[in-house]
């Protein structure tokens, strides 16, 4: 884990493209969302969502910069990096790369939240979750902190 998780790999679908000839905005999002899904499947070392008794997290807060289009039929693939967390929340830090150049494509800094599905209510993780994040974090310490994380709208050059 001395390297960003690799989450998520996909073919840019043609549903996906707009009126400009790329993606949409709106499936950079669900490129990553599956990214996030894909980090929450390996903290939970395996566990299927019906083994896991709804135990599982909502997100509460997504920011994207889209930095090198991607058209139909490009592959891309997302990294993640565990950026923080504590007893209920955690930041994930997404970048999709288009696979066959190495360009990145975007980012996503996601904010996620421990909550209780039946209850529908938030939740502390459960240990063996916290565990395998404190762990993940470790590792994701030594990472270079991504130049786009903590980042917000602004009118304002960077």
């Amino acid at each position: 884990m001395k390297e960003p998780l690799h989450t998520y790999e996909t073919c840019i679908k043609p549903e996906w493209i707009d009126e400009y000839g790329h993606m949409n905005v709106a499936h950079y999002i669900t490129v990553c969302d599956q990214a996030t899904w894909g980090f929450w499947q390996f903290v939970n070392a395996g566990r299927e969502m019906h083994q896991r008794h709804g135990h599982e997290y909502v997100v509460l807060e997504t920011h994207v910069h889209y930095l090198d289009e991607v058209v139909e039929g490009d592959e891309v693939h997302v990294t993640t990096q565990l950026l923080s967390h504590d007893d209920k929340r955690f930041i994930l830090f997404h970048r999709m790369w288009r696979t066959a150049d190495g360009a990145l494509s975007a980012t996503n800094e996601v904010k996620g939240l421990a909550f209780n599905l039946p209850e529908r209510r938030i939740e502390p993780f459960l240990a063996e979750v916290k565990d395998r994040m404190a762990k993940i974090l470790e590792a994701h310490r030594m990472l270079e902190a991504p130049e786009q994380a903590g980042l917000g709208i602004s009118l304002k050059k960077r």
